[in-house]
């Protein structure tokens, strides 16, 4: 479930950025001595950028264009003329905005890096890689390439062609400028195409370049976490947050490797600590979900069934719905897993949860059934196990319960109750020998009061059994069975 760093509206972050870095631009050209006709060439661009940064596309298209006819030779409005394109999707014609930009100022890396993005989406490699090369020699990552990076790794696999390019102009990046964000990129993309280790030498490059690196740092939490490293995961979140205490992204990335890590309190009082803001965003709603407990009470299950009306189709929330109604109400309780189950059907934790909600319901055949599939691609699901064996000797299947229950033995040799029902079930079959020797395994193992029940029915057993033993009574095993 781990916490992703990915923007819900990218676009619109790279436009506004540009928009902001062309306004020094053109503050910068109206400083000077210009004419009449060049500054209200400035004033229009600016006006121009105004209706960009609220989404009027096609206004701020006409006044760059307007500015453009008072001074053709403008390079950040022809630049910003083909963003504005690009969003409204007239490609062709932002391609050529961004070419004449290029031209105006050949060693912009703006204009560069963006018309580069383009032409990778277009799979269009080779020039794409010539321009990105280009961009990159200014010695730093600039906007529109970073926006591109962030798009590719949100893609991975669909777009592992344009990663590999983007992969390979990083590194001629990398071997000729020392930059903790070239690094901090490259490790990026590394680890989409999933090289884990070359994504964590990169980090750490970045970081030895630039300890307060909070990304870098943040990044490299991320891909600890995916290995199961939560310890180094939480160190480098906790870090990184250190370094930016107001950054919402990293306190909820804190929370999600304390879930991760199964040090849930932590998470429960770090939650506690977030300011509203942190909590209205649109990532924060899955961990607020995990954190809720599935605990068996009328109270708490109102608060998830609650939380379920705002997110109907969130597979892990309605598992705990599931969990919460298990003994309260079986048949409910298998309504919930098997919604969950349908959204994520390669989920192996909810199929295992749905077949247990069937046991829970005495659906015994369907849980056996699903049971097996679960085993199929996890063998050494325990709880899988558990379920298809308690579902065979429900059945009364016992020569197919005893091999399950068998293996839950030879996995937890110490729990008392799985020789309880391995006695059972040679008992039914009449082979007492084994029986008798199984009921003694698990009288040495019980617990007094844990299994208090189960051992008054085993000793009141124990001596019809072992008379019918000494007679040679009951059927004999088969070999293997």
């Amino acid at each position: 479930m781990l916490f992703r760093f990915r923007s819900h509206a990218i676009t619109h972050a790279l436009v506004v950025s540009l928009i902001l870095f062309g306004s020094l631009l053109a503050h910068a050209q109206a400083a000077n001595d210009l004419g009449d006709a060049e500054g209200d060439a400035v004033k229009l661009f600016e006006r121009g950028q105004d209706a960009h940064a609220r989404r009027d596309y096609q206004l701020a298209l006409r006044l760059y264009e307007e500015a453009l006819k008072l001074r053709p030779e403008f390079p950040e409005a022809e630049y910003q003329r083909g963003a504005a394109l690009q969003l409204l999707r007239r490609l062709p014609e932002a391609e050529a905005a961004y070419r004449r930009a290029v031209e105006l100022r050949p060693d912009w890396a703006y204009p560069l890096s963006s018309l580069g993005a383009l032409l990778l989406s277009d799979q269009r490699f080779e020039e794409a890689e010539k321009l990105l090369d280009r961009a990159l020699e200014q010695g730093t990552l600039s906007l529109p390439l970073r926006v591109l990076a962030a798009n590719l790794r949100l893609g991975q696999k669909s777009n592992s062609a344009a990663l590999q390019v983007l992969l390979r102009v990083l590194q001629r990046a990398t071997a000729k400028h020392s930059s903790a964000e070239l690094w901090r990129e490259r490790g990026s993309i590394e680890a989409a195409l999933g090289n884990h280790g070359a994504a964590l030498a990169s980090y750490e490059q970045a970081l030895k370049l630039n300890p307060q690196d909070h990304a870098a740092l943040a990044l490299r939490a991320q891909l600890r976490a995916n290995k199961g490293d939560f310890e180094g995961a939480l160190a480098d979140a906790q870090a990184a947050l250190r370094l930016a205490p107001n950054d919402g992204a990293l306190s909820l990335q804190v929370i999600d490797i304390y879930l991760q890590a199964g040090k849930r309190e932590e998470a429960r009082r770090a939650w506690a600590a977030l300011d509203a803001e942190t909590k209205r965003r649109p990532e924060a709603s899955a961990l607020h979900n995990a954190l809720l407990s599935c605990e068996e009470t009328p109270e708490n299950r109102a608060a998830l069934e609650k939380a379920l009306t705002e997110t109907p189709r969130d597979a892990q929330l309605l598992a705990c719905v599931g969990a919460a109604y298990r003994r309260a109400d079986p048949t409910r309780s298998l309504e919930f897993y098997r919604r969950a189950a349908e959204i994520e059907p390669k989920n192996v934790d909810l199929a295992v949860g749905y077949t247990a909600a069937l046991v829970q319901a005495r659906r015994f055949e369907e849980a056996a059934i699903i049971a097996r599939r679960v085993l199929a691609v996890a063998p050494e699901r325990y709880e899988a196990h558990a379920n298809l064996a308690t579902a065979l000797y429900e059945l009364k299947r016992f020569p197919e319960a005893l091999v399950e229950f068998r293996w839950l033995a030879e996995a937890k040799p110490d729990l008392a109750t799985v020789y309880f029902f391995i006695a059972t079930a040679h008992d039914f079959l009449g082979q007492y020998a084994e029986a008798l020797t199984a009921y003694e395994t698990f009288l040495a193992r019980a617990d007094a009061q844990a299994n208090q029940l189960e051992i008054e029915k085993v000793n009141l057993r124990l001596p019809t059994l072992r008379n019918q033993v000494k007679r040679g009574e009951g059927a004999k095993q088969k070999k293997g069975m």
